[in-house]
């Protein structure tokens, strides 16, 4: 019977053997497929429920803070001054004859610098000798005649009134020798004045006439300048706040000075070196400047070397006194928050991270003088910043901290 379209294969036909082993191959992939599945699963539940492992300690070095007793000292701005200036004018008029001195060299006081024509005040001189003489010849001859006519008043021969007389003229005479006198002093010192001199030592800076030249007494335009360069004066310019502060630590004793002496200042030059003499405060001025809010501060310096020029700007390190209160904390350990604060971090007893925002005052060396946030004892981090924050675990490393000078 032929076989019709769509009926199964005979059992034991060639192609029934086929799919049933086909079959079979399916379902050992599907069970083996399942088995995979579960097996992933267990293991993806197993690892949900299993605690991630603890990460490894971060590795960091610190430093542990301790209290000294340190100099305190402050760096400001300044400018030379000299100590003092000297406009030299001539006190009289003529024809200037000759310069007596190279300009820019040193000077003392009573050096002559000009020679005015001495020519009309020597006559002058000679002229009030002259009148002087004869007001002494009259003043002796009213003299003579007032002791003659005593003796005669005393006998009757002359009046009272010729006496009175006499003696009038004897008086006005002693009086025209005193005035005459007064004139001769006088032209003497117009003739010394004709040698212009030096009112006190230092150095000269350039002249402003030649010989030659007509000079008046007491011209606005000076002749030369000398300049005093030693010792030499330093105007400090100083925040008022700063001083604010300041008085308040000596009150409270946060800050003492060792002695009732005058501070003591030293200079750092605009080449960044330091001056080699120290110098001492003279005042502080009792006005505040409206413009800049500062106090100006004045410091004397020797200047033996003439090193320091006038108008030279320098930094003045002032000591303020010395604190033994101060916690010094590594420059390099301290950073700032997002608000602008400075801040650093502090491993406490258990080998975490603590965030402690600082109250840094001034720097002193290498590190910054602290007032608040820290405290002696406390350990805080000065390699490693970059790899922790606040709750990380760290394995410290401690290290000695370096001594700082003021």
């Amino acid at each position: 019977m032929p076989q019709q379209l769509g009926a199964l294969p005979p059992l034991r036909s060639p192609v029934f053997r086929a799919s049933r082993g086909r079959a079979r191959l399916l379902l050992a992939f599907g069970l083996m497929l399942l088995v995979t599945t579960g097996c992933k699963e267990n293991s993806t539940r197993a690892s949900a429920s299993s605690p991630p492992p603890a990460p490894a300690p971060v590795a960091v070095t610190v430093q542990t803070l301790e209290r000294r007793e340190i100099p305190v000292s402050s760096v400001l701005p300044g400018r030379t001054a000299p100590f003092r200036v000297a406009e030299v004018r001539p006190q009289v008029g003529g024809v200037l004859r000759e310069r007596l001195f190279v300009e820019g060299e040193a000077v003392t006081a009573g050096q002559p610098l000009f020679q005015i024509d001495p020519a009309p005040f020597e006559a002058a001189v000679r002229r009030a000798e002259a009148a002087l003489t004869r007001i002494e010849a009259t003043e002796r001859l009213a003299s003579s005649t007032a002791n003659r006519l005593r003796s005669l008043a005393r006998s009757q021969v002359v009046s009272e009134q010729n006496l009175e007389n006499a003696e009038a003229t004897l008086r006005q005479a002693q009086a025209d020798i005193l005035s005459t006198r007064a004139a001769l002093e006088t032209a003497r010192i117009d003739l010394n004045y004709t040698r212009v001199a030096s009112p006190i030592s230092g150095r000269t800076n350039r002249s402003t006439v030649t010989p030659g030249a007509l000079v008046t007494a007491n011209q606005l335009t000076a002749l030369v300048s000398v300049t005093q360069l030693d010792p030499i004066l330093v105007d400090i310019t100083q925040p008022s706040s700063v001083l604010l502060q300041q008085r308040r630590d000596l009150a409270s004793g946060a800050l003492r000075r060792p002695s009732a002496d005058r501070a003591v200042a030293r200079l750092l030059l605009e080449d960044g070196s330091e001056y080699p003499h120290a110098g001492e405060i003279q005042f502080s001025e009792a006005i505040v400047d409206q413009g800049t809010g500062s106090v100006t501060i004045r410091a004397v310096f020797p200047n033996p070397d003439q090193l320091l020029l006038p108008g030279m700007f320098v930094r003045a390190r002032m000591e303020e006194g010395v604190t033994d209160r101060a916690i010094l904390v590594p420059q390099r350990a301290v950073m700032r928050t997002s608000r602008g604060e400075p801040m650093a971090f502090v491993v406490n007893a258990e080998g975490v991270v603590e965030q402690r925002v600082l109250r840094a005052s001034r720097v002193i060396g290498n590190d910054w003088l602290v007032t608040e946030g820290v405290a002696a004892g406390d350990r805080v981090v000065i390699e490693g910043l970059q790899r922790v924050r606040a709750g990380t675990r760290v394995q410290a490393t401690e290290r000695a901290p370096a001594r700082a000078a003021s």
